[in-house]
């Protein structure tokens, strides 16, 4: 081979490797403030090529933000958060956590494994939320891996120590968050434990796709879920037990149809005791080995918007019904009732203290995992 060749093909070879490179998705270490005790609180921010970037931070392994474009290239963060640790600390609201042992509701705070029962914390009226009054959402989490692309990645580790909250077993809890060129978002929970113990681990993300403190809020979103049933509760939130069929009632969003035109309708005894949406739809009876679509959720006006996939069998849709405007996010604005909505992938509420919901228990020996993925798209001809 000729000198002049080589050269030539060495050089063909040194340009594709810096256009791999420019294309490769990014993940850069920071710290996102310190704690009383003077811990560290680590963030890692993912970013691609296309302008989507997502900024994790070490505090309940939290979304603090994703930047995204809209239809014409102007960026925004549409999660809302707090841009300092100790609002996050001061009061905390679910902003982007994951949310476990049991994510959602248990009745009174109570279940049984093998005749025995267990309480954990009340912490919403008479029943548990999210784990109780120190969930996941509320601890410390190691940063245990960082990757660049073409899939950046951060992993983050958290265990849960034998009777924490309630709950029996030492359970390892991995959190994994990725972003790729194609604006894949993709949250992978997984869990062991040492002693049989339940789980049900999801994401709590806030979404205002028009961007976090805009006026328009999240009411106008056009969501589709692919469910044929839903699942009522009582004025504490709790399933009753019944699959009901969406068809012919408000929860029916088998077609795209905007949060906002049916979320007040108070003829449906549902919807008062809920103030809106905060139900879990039924995507399917089990857990699955592969990703199934649970919701779309489309912004008109920015353009805007995500299909978000799931091996889950139960969708938890909450139209911000509580957002009381007593706290502010990033942009300096008031957060007020439907200014995000919320879509968590989940085994069903309650699922312990239920006869015929999916099984919530976990096993010595046996993985629990939740992957979630995030189809961002952003608008822009050609980009997702």
């Amino acid at each position: 081979m000729t000198l002049n060749k080589s050269a030539l093909l060495l050089g063909a070879a040194l340009a594709c490797a810096l256009a791999s490179n420019a294309e490769a998705a990014t993940a850069k270490r920071g710290t996102f403030g310190r704690l009383a005790d003077g811990r560290a609180v680590a963030s890692v921010t993912l970013s691609n090529a296309k302008g989507v970037s997502a900024n994790i931070i070490a505090w309940g392994a939290t979304i603090q933000s994703v930047i995204m474009p809209d239809r014409n290239g102007r960026k925004a963060d549409v999660a809302l958060g707090y841009d300092n640790i100790e609002q996050y600390i001061a009061k905390p609201q679910y902003f982007g956590p994951i949310v476990g042992r049991f994510g959602n509701r248990l009745a009174a705070g109570r279940f049984k494994l093998d005749g025995q029962t267990y309480q954990t914390p009340v912490n919403n009226g008479k029943n548990a939320l999210h784990g109780g009054t120190t969930g996941f959402d509320k601890v410390l989490w190691e940063v245990v891996s960082v990757k660049n692309g073409p899939t950046a990645s951060v992993t983050l580790r958290y265990v849960s120590p034998d009777g924490d909250q309630g709950y029996p077993g030492t359970m390892t809890v991995d959190a994994t968050y990725s972003l790729d060129e194609q604006n894949n978002l993709t949250i992978e929970y997984t869990a062991t434990t040492d002693k049989l113990t339940i789980a049900n681990l999801t994401n709590h993300a806030y979404w205002n796709l028009s961007g976090e403190g805009s006026s328009n809020g999240a009411m106008g979103h056009v969501v589709t879920i692919p469910a044929q049933t839903y699942l009522p509760t009582d004025d504490g939130a709790i399933p009753t037990g019944e699959f009901k069929p969406v068809a012919g009632t408000v929860f029916d969003f088998r077609k795209p149809m905007a949060v906002g035109l049916r979320v007040r309708e108070a003829k449906d005894q549902q919807i008062v005791w809920a103030r809106g949406y905060d139900h879990n739809w039924v995507i399917g009876r089990e857990v699955t080995k592969t990703q199934h679509m649970m919701a779309k959720v489309y912004d008109p006006v920015s353009g805007r918007g995500f299909e978000l996939w799931s091996n889950q069998p139960g969708l938890q849709f909450y139209s911000g019904n509580f957002l009381d405007g007593t706290s502010y996010g990033k942009s300096k604005k008031v957060y007020r009732e439907g200014d995000a909505i919320v879509m968590e992938p989940q085994i069903f509420p309650d699922a312990p203290n239920q006869k015929g919901f999916p099984d919530a228990r976990l096993a010595p020996g046996q993985t629990y995992r939740n992957v979630m993925t995030y189809r961002l798209t952003t608008g822009q001809a050609g980009k997702r």
